[in-house]
């Protein structure tokens, strides 16, 4: 068996001269070898822990930086967890992954076997992690069994209005939503999804585009957990038979957090969804969003013109608000009017007049443009070209001096030229105004802790779409493996996908010709535009993502 030191050197973690030093101390002193590395601070407590799993043949994990489901996380006693120091991770093959200081301790693999009727495959962690997860989701686990011990006896139907202000007002439901809100703000979640069933409520929180289950709770929780969010977000807690929209503010580690609150009536009660609004993500800047060299230089030559329109084109949630919130931030200076329109406003920028449509008392964003344009703006952001006439009037803003941003819904660049032109907009005003057009995917990150480089079969390069040249060389390309830091997905975080294009005159003339969009995305390639396929495949290359992903989210 390998010792430690060797375990490390192998790791780079530590050199074989710190080895040595450290060796000599052992002898001379009788210390154990791992402690005197973690006292020289050649390695952190972390670094020893997952040397001694290697050592022992068992997985390591860092609790920091692993999502925990919180249903395996409640499925043993707070007791038990905190007398053994374990912590129930995950399901993993029919099988209950715990987390354990200790894996020696045979007494605490039998308690939480015979507490929850599952075989249990132990990984190690340290002794600080588990203590600091199991304050975390114990709590969450308190106060589901306590509301679920209040509301026992009651359904949906049969508690009115008085009993759930009670409800709502009491200390376990209280605790429970800002126990799952906090979580998922700390699991980087960008939504909640809050669904009745006929016996449960099941909570979800979206992670990196995908929706992941983190608890099913007993139906008789649903009323107090749905009201105290509607009194929360200030919507009318005795409507259940329409829609409701509102908005909340909460405070969590540290941070302010806006969240955008829906409800939808289904036939088993209210679904609930928030968007999580971190105002941190729209203080980034261009070179945080992922973009290459080439896209970055043909966008910031559109930005930094004074008027013309730019249009950030994708489906929903593809991060068109975001990149567009970006740009703000660079050409907004002491010297400029800024000025948006949005439904809704979604983060509150500072120096930016910003106006949230209301098309209940007539404030569309047709009529609210219109008054922007009396305000002397310098730029313009409207939320979306939704109609003929808020399209017609961005045109015309960007033809009188004024900078438009905005966003279209379109699968690429080049369809947002004759999207605008069935919109009902003249073709040659259509090539006039619009400088630049942004295409843009989400795509998620490879983790950088379990990625594999493998060198493919040059058949599977070229399906993927890369190039002749590329397929020759046959490079190695990464490949998501999965470990305990992304939940064994294999990716971790997520970047932006782009294709940029500059409208050129030859692209303005195919426009006043009302060419296909076939015609345009042929010259604009001509001239430069990388597709959307062209830079996800680029960034395959550069190791960020795969293969498999870009082939996901690009048809």
């Amino acid at each position: 068996m390998r010792n430690i030191g060797q375990i490390l050197v192998e790791r780079k973690l530590i050199s074989h001269d710190q080895l040595r030093e450290a060796e000599e101390e052992q002898r001379s002193t009788g210390r154990s070898l791992g402690r005197i590395l973690v006292d020289h601070r050649y390695v952190t407590e972390k670094d020893l822990v997952a040397a001694l799993a290697t050592q022992i043949g068992m997985g390591f994990v860092d609790l920091e930086e692993t999502e925990v489901d919180a249903r395996a996380a409640t499925m043993i006693s707070e007791s038990i967890m905190r007398r053994h120091t374990v912590l129930p991770i995950r399901y993993e093959d029919g099988k209950l992954v715990v987390a354990m200081s200790d894996p020696s301790n045979i007494v605490a693999v039998d308690d939480v076997r015979t507490m929850t009727k599952m075989e249990v495959k132990a990984v190690v962690a340290t002794k600080a992690d588990i203590v600091k997860a199991i304050g975390k989701y114990a709590a969450m686990s308190d106060d589901m069994e306590a509301i679920a011990d209040d509301l026992a006896d009651n359904t949906d139907d049969e508690i009115d209005l008085s009993d759930i202000k009670a409800v709502t007002e009491d200390a376990p439901i209280v605790k429970f939503v800002n126990v799952m809100i906090s979580q998922a703000v700390a699991d980087g979640a960008s939504d909640i999804h809050i669904e009745p069933g006929e016996k449960e409520l099941r909570v979800r929180y979206r992670i990196d585009g995908v929706l992941h289950e983190v608890m099913r709770s007993p139906r008789s929780i649903q009323a107090g957990v749905i009201s105290r969010l509607k009194i929360m977000a200030n919507v009318d807690i005795a409507e259940r038979r329409v829609p409701q929209d509102g908005r909340m503010a909460v405070n969590t580690a540290g941070k302010s957090i806006d969240l955008r609150f829906s409800t939808l009536p289904t036939v088993y009660g209210e679904k609930v969804v928030m968007r999580i609004l971190d105002k941190t993500s729209v203080m980034l800047s261009l070179d945080d969003l992922g973009f290459l060299d080439h896209n970055l230089r043909r966008f910031e030559e559109a930005y930094r013109k004074p008027y013309g329109m730019i249009l950030a084109t994708g489906p929903t949630g593809s991060g068109k608000s975001t990149t567009l919130y970006a740009t703000l931030n660079v050409v907004n200076q002491p010297g400029v009017n800024v000025v948006t329109t949005e439904d809704p406003v979604e983060y509150q920028l500072a120096g930016i007049s910003q106006v949230q449509v209301n098309p209940k008392i007539g404030l569309t964003f047709a009529s609210a443009l219109r008054s922007i344009l009396r305000q002397d703006p310098d730029v313009i952001l409207v939320g979306e070209m939704r109609d003929r006439e808020t399209a017609h009037m961005g045109v015309e803003a960007a033809l009188t001096g004024h900078l438009v941003l905005s966003t279209l819904h379109t699968n690429d660049a080049p369809s947002a030229v004759t999207r605008l032109t069935e919109m009902g907009i003249e073709p040659f005003l259509v090539g006039s105004a619009v400088d630049c057009v942004l295409a843009q995917r989400l795509a998620r990150r490879v983790c950088s802790r379990c990625v594999e480089w493998v060198a493919p079969e040059p058949e599977i390069l070229k399906a993927a779409g890369f190039d002749d040249e590329t397929v020759e060389q046959r490079p190695d390309i990464p490949r998501a493996v999965g470990c305990s830091s992304c939940s064994n997905t294999g990716y971790r975080g997520r970047m932006a996908v782009h294709e940029v294009m500059t409208v050129s005159e030859d692209i303005e003339r195919l426009a006043v010709a009302r060419a296909s969009t076939e015609e345009i995305n042929r010259v604009a390639i001509d001239q430069g535009m990388r597709s959307l396929r062209e830079d996800g495949l680029a960034k395959v290359l550069l190791g960020r993502t795969t293969v498999e992903e870009i082939a996901r989210i690009i048809i």
